[in-house]
């Protein structure tokens, strides 16, 4: 069972007085936010960050063990030690979103949705992604009624239940092994050949196929979800077992996510084709005194280690831009 953790109480931070720029705004309250404001605090920088629900997605993660230094952990766990550690130093943040950023000059103009507006001298996005949906018929009617997204955060409420979840990524593998644990079975079911995690993860599904736990569906897509006041059954493209209707009493969907970069977009900074914000080797993009790291950018390997790597990245070379700036300004 996912183990509760118990957050920890983080001590308040100096704010920078009303009048004075910071040197960065970190816009993402995840652990790459984290371990940039930490960074950031450890080079005297004057730092704010900005986040909405803090600790990101990674806090809707079981098990953590691809991250150095600890063998096994939540998601929560993680999210809260960096944070933690990011608290060392006298960095401020705000647990709310970001409406809209403005470059005059040199100058980045932050605007909060509560209407609070700051100042600072570079930007980095962390922003993360949002969950990616089916976009069929009925996702959106039985959301929160049967239609799920995150495995940890509703798993729960469907003990004894038949479970189905669409996707084939290592995170679609993790999020049917959390199932397990409540689900009487969980059906997999993807479009592809064969699902794709990481060996370790597909050595723990294969036992629970051989257990009975999960059953894979390949060559398969979603193409209604059909119910009540819930969730009763969905269709499939090709017969299963003989039929296209097919009873199930929940259906979580891990079909990968969606860069939040809009900010970043109406800033000028260049993304591609799937919006994610393109960076070079220094988390530099193509907009002076703005940066990215995370989920968010263009790198193909994403995890929480790369993004903090170029987290810290990204901060060392505001940290230089910041010093060469005043260079020139003397």
């Amino acid at each position: 069972m996912p183990q509760k953790t118990k957050k920890k109480e983080v001590k308040p931070t100096k704010k920078v007085t009303k009048d004075s720029v910071y040197d960065i705004a970190i816009i993402g309250g995840g652990v790459v936010g984290f371990a940039a404001a930490m960074y950031a605090g450890r080079f005297r920088m004057k730092t704010i960050l900005f986040g909405d629900k803090m600790g990101g997605v990674i806090v809707t993660t079981d098990v953590v063990e691809n991250y150095p230094g600890f063998k096994h952990l939540t998601g929560q766990e993680l999210a809260d030690k960096v944070r933690e550690h990011a608290m060392d130093y006298e960095v401020e943040m705000e647990e709310e979103l970001v409406s809209n950023i403005e470059k005059n000059k040199d100058i980045f103009k932050i605007t909060a949705e509560s209407g609070r507006t700051v100042n600072a001298k570079t930007v980095l996005f962390a922003t993360g992604t949002k969950w990616r949906k089916l976009g069929v018929p009925g996702e959106e009617q039985f959301a929160n009624r049967g239609v799920h997204y995150c495995a940890l955060c509703d798993g729960s409420f469907f003990k004894g239940k038949a479970i189905g979840l669409v996707g084939g990524s290592d995170s679609a593998a993790k999020d049917a092994l959390v199932l397990t644990q409540y689900g009487k079975k969980v059906y997999i079911i993807y479009r592809g050949e064969q699902i794709h995690p990481e060996p370790v993860n597909m050595e723990r599904v294969q036992q629970k196929i051989k257990e009975g736990k999960i059953e894979i569906i390949n060559h398969t897509n979603v193409k209604e979800i059909k119910g009540d006041k819930f969730v009763k059954s969905v269709i499939l493209d090709k017969p299963y077992k003989g039929k296209n209707e097919f009873p199930l009493d929940a259906l979580f969907v891990a079909i990968g996510h969606i860069p939040l970069s809009d900010l970043a977009v109406k800033l000028g900074v260049k993304v591609d084709i799937k919006k994610e914000i393109i960076i070079d080797r220094t988390s530099s993009t193509n907009v002076p005194g703005v940066y990215a790291a995370g989920d968010v950018v263009d790198t193909k390997f994403k995890q929480a280690i790369t993004g903090v790597g170029e987290a810290v990245s990204a901060v060392y070379s505001a940290y230089t831009y910041i010093g060469e700036q005043s260079s020139k300004r003397k």
